[in-house]
This record gives structure tokens, sequence and C-alpha cells, in this order.
């Protein structure tokens, strides 16, 4: 790999190495029963896509800590995509989301071959919750067999249970959160510790523990990737309402429908006036939102200035990410690298 980013070379590594590794684990789930071909298609899908930035911001810990690059530790990096995978499994079953990336979520593809059986949606979501458990422990087999050293893995073993605990705390905490008065300190906690976390920061963690970084470097790397996780979440949280359903691969209506806690909820109601408030209030207990319920709720949010004001957060949290990589001393193409992730992760349309 050159030593200057390309992203896109980049992605083509971790593709690949999640193609064979996923390949061969389906081999080994069809040999105990062809039966299970749905299931083991849904583990295809669920790691063929995504843009590949948890494997990045693992790569650039380990870089930056001074290693050089490493197939073995690209295996490893891909790791943290199965981990995605599995966690936006779950969170579509959670949701009822019916689709990412344009196509169809693991609950909704799996009544296909249930179809005429009794129940036959419920079971569809049985596997799926099961199709995202199977991800998440292929996520640490990958992780384990990738040829790194062992001494090196079980410096990032710390790092590793805190990345679950935190993932599954965050998620719990957006479902206890789920439809009560929006507010935004619980919808930034929500981010942080659903997605923020195991987005960038502890993927660096990772990399930088299995590269052996000194406690000054993985300080930087928590103070890079928090705030820069909680962008990212944050711009997913506009691109949700107010993004192109064809860019983003997702149903608009989705954070509604489901009176999810995001920031963009919790910032419109606190600048919402009375009668704003009771308008949103209809909007979110209509029972089958609309594209008519879509418009007037984006216009509202405009109408308050939450979206403007989201903006505003975004940019705030990227600037003190980058601040953080000043003064400490990275190699100069991890210091460009993890530069144009932060642009990459809080700037874009899906």
């Amino acid at each position: 790999m050159s030593e200057r980013f390309d992203p896109g070379a980049f992605k083509a590594r971790i593709d690949a190495a999640l193609g064979d590794f996923v390949a061969q684990e389906n081999d080994q789930l069809l040999m105990i029963d062809p039966e299970l071909r749905p299931v083991a298609d849904q583990i295809v899908v669920a790691t063929t896509h995504g843009k590949r930035l948890r494997a990045a911001f693992c790569y650039w810990g380990w870089r930056a800590s001074g290693q050089p690059d490493s197939d073995a530790l690209v295996r490893a990096a891909a790791a943290m995509e199965l981990v995605h995978a599995a966690a936006s499994v779950h969170d579509d079953i959670i949701d009822g989301s019916p689709l990412r990336h344009g196509l169809p979520t693991a609950h909704v593809a799996l009544r296909a071959p249930l179809r005429g059986r009794p129940s036959s949606k419920k079971s569809a979501r049985a596997l799926a919750v099961l199709v995202g458990d199977m991800l998440m422990a292929l996520a640490g087999q990958l992780f384990i067999e990738s040829g790194l050293p062992a001494a090196y893995l079980s410096r990032a073993r710390p790092h590793w249970s805190t990345l679950a605990r935190e993932l599954i705390a965050g998620e719990c905490l957006e479902i206890l959160w789920t439809g009560t008065a929006p507010n935004t300190a619980e919808s930034l906690k929500v981010i942080r510790y659903k997605t923020a976390k195991y987005t960038v920061e502890q993927p660096l963690l990772i990399g930088g523990a299995l590269a052996g970084a000194d406690g000054r470097l993985l300080k930087m790397f928590s103070a890079y990737g928090l705030p820069l996780g909680d962008a990212f979440q944050l711009r997913d949280d506009l691109l949700g309402l107010f993004g192109d359903p064809v860019r983003t691969g997702k149903a608009s209506l989705d954070d509604l429908r489901t009176r999810r806690p995001t920031a963009l909820l919790a910032e419109t109601w606190r600048a919402a006036d009375d009668l704003q408030r009771e308008q949103l209030r209809n909007v979110l207990d209509r029972r089958d939102l609309d594209t008519k319920d879509l418009h007037e709720m984006r216009a509202l949010m405009n109408q308050v200035g939450s979206p403007a004001r989201i903006e505003q957060m975004i940019t705030a949290r990227v600037a003190e990410a980058t601040r953080a990589l000043v003064g400490v001393a990275v190699p100069a193409n991890a210091a460009h690298a993890l530069t144009e992730l932060a642009h990459a992760a809080s700037i874009r349309r899906h």
C-alpha cells in the first residue's frame, strides 16, 4: 500500500479480506445443512456494503503508532466491519427498518424462505437476530485468526471488550429513551455510546494497542475519535431525515416512525414554541406516516433552525477532532490520513 492514503485501494483490500473469510465460513455453515443457504446469503449481504471507515481508523491507529503496512493488520481491521455488520442487522430489527443500502434488511429478506408458514414474520426476525449474532462471533474469530502475534492481540483484548460493552449499552439506552420527551443531552449520550465509540475511538485504540502505542498516543486517539464519532452520527441523523433515499439507501421516515431519540429531534423540541410542539406531537403520534408528514416535519425543523444547529455541532466537533492531531508526534502520512478521514466521516451525502 502506498504511503499516501488511497481510500479506494484500502476499501478494496478490506472487501477482499472480508469476502475470502466470509466465503470460507459460509462453506462450513452449509456443510451442516444446505437449508442454511438463506442465512449464509444474509451474512454475505451484511458484509458486502459499507465505506469501511471503522477498518480505516483501526489501520491508521496502527500506522500512527509507527508500524508498517501489514496484511495481517488489514485482516484484524476488517473485523471492525463485521462488528458494524452485526450491529446494523440488530439495529434494523429493533427499529423495524425495511431498507439498508437500498436492499431489504435481513429480517425482511428472510421472510421469503419462510413464506406460507405460521408466524413467518416472527420467525424471520428470529433468524435475523441469529445472523447478527453470527456476525459478531465471526468478528472475534477473524480478529484472532488475523495472523498477528498473540502478544499483540492480547494488548488489544481489553479494548475489544470495552467496544462490545459500550455498543450494547448505547443501543439499550436508545431503546429505553425512545418515545420519551426529546432531550439533547440524552440523545448525545446515545450517539456517544451507540455509534461514536465503536465507529472511531475504539478502532483507533485497538489499532494503537495492537501496535504497542504509548499512553500519550492512545489519549490523542480518544481526543480525536470521540468528537469525530459524534459528528459522524449527527451527520447520519441529518441524512436520515433530509438525505436522498437513493443515496442513503434507507427509508427517510424511519427515525420519525420509531420516535428514535436523535439530537435533531431533541433540538427541534428544545427550540419549538408551544404551538410547534403540539404540531410535532401530532406528527409523531400518527400511525402511518407518509411523504406529506415528512415534508411537514422538515418544514417545522427548518422553521426552528434545528438542522442548522446540528450543522454547527458537527463543525465544532470536527474542529475539535483535528485540533487533537496537533502537537502529537505521528508519521506525516498518518496525520494526513486521519485528517482526510475526519472530513470523509462528517462531510458526506450517504
